[in-house]
Formats: C-alpha cells, sequence, structure tokens
C-alpha cells in the first residue's frame, strides 16, 4: 500500500505575500491543523485557485503506485489506479534542502514543482522521512 511520507490539513492563511509576482501563479502560506507545520506554496491559479481560508489536505509520497513501488517517472495511460485519483492537484517535483535547526527542534524542507516552490518548516521529526534530492509528489484535494 502506498503511504505519504507526509500529510496534514492546511489552512491558507495569505494569498501573494509581498504582491503577486506571476500572473497564473499565486503563493500561499498555509498553516497546518495537527502537526503546526507552516507552508508556503506556489500553485498554478488556472488549474487550482485558492482563497483566504481555503481548507485543504496536502501530502507529499515519493511514488502514486498505491503498491508502493518505485515510480518509474513516466506517465502510462490504460486507466491504472494510482494515488493521485484520491486527489484534486498532483505536481512532480524534487526535494532540493532540508535545513535543520536542532536547539529549535524544527526543519525546513524546499521542493520545486517545475519551478513551482514550496517550503514547509516546522517539527524536526517531519524531516526524517525526507532524503536531499528525492523525486516528490505533492497531492493536494480542499476539503
Amino acid at each position: 500500500m502506498a503511504d505519504t511520507l507526509f500529510q496534514d490539513i492546511f489552512t491558507v492563511q495569505e494569498v501573494d505575500p509581498g504582491g503577486k509576482k506571476f500572473d497564473k501563479v499565486n503563493r500561499i502560506v498555509a498553516k497546518s491543523e495537527q502537526l503546526d507545520m507552516y507552508m508556503h506554496l506556489d500553485i498554478n491559479t488556472d488549474i487550482y485557485p485558492m482563497r483566504v481560508g481555503d481548507k485543504f489536505l496536502m501530502g507529499l509520497a515519493s511514488t502514486l503506485n498505491l503498491d508502493g513501488t518505485p515510480d518509474s517517472g513516466y506517465f502510462v495511460q490504460g486507466g491504472r489506479k494510482s494515488l493521485a485519483d484520491r486527489y484534486e492537484y498532483v505536481m512532480q517535483g524534487k526535494l532540493y534542502k532540508i535545513s535543520e535547526e536542532k536547539k529549535k527542534r524544527r526543519a525546513e524542507i524546499l521542493a520545486s514543482f517545475g519551478g513551482l516552490l514550496m517550503m514547509l518548516r516546522g517539527d524536526l521529526s517531519v524531516a526524517s522521512k525526507f532524503e536531499l534530492d528525492q523525486r516528490l509528489f505533492i497531492l493536494i484535494r480542499k476539503v
């Protein structure tokens, strides 16, 4: 069974802090409910608009295969079920930086999804599930 590396419900607190930079992209600032995580995330607004107050389930996974086998990196048509079927917005990317502040017990995870960036900051224990240069899928569904 495929398992997500991270999953929590977030609430959008702010959209485009510091002003809008791109026509079809919003940077959202969100806070999680269960794990007290803080996130900045770039979202393609043509595909998936987000507004202040929206709640969404966000997961990070290393594969979309339901059996947990590594992802080939290629899209295969044929109606095969995947983890993506459970979500509304999915992007593939790469984790490019992990920073840890052991004294404060905090970690910061930075990933790029085709140039759309994510910064996830919070409890140090969350970072233990991730590796530098790891391929990630971000999965989002409004709740």
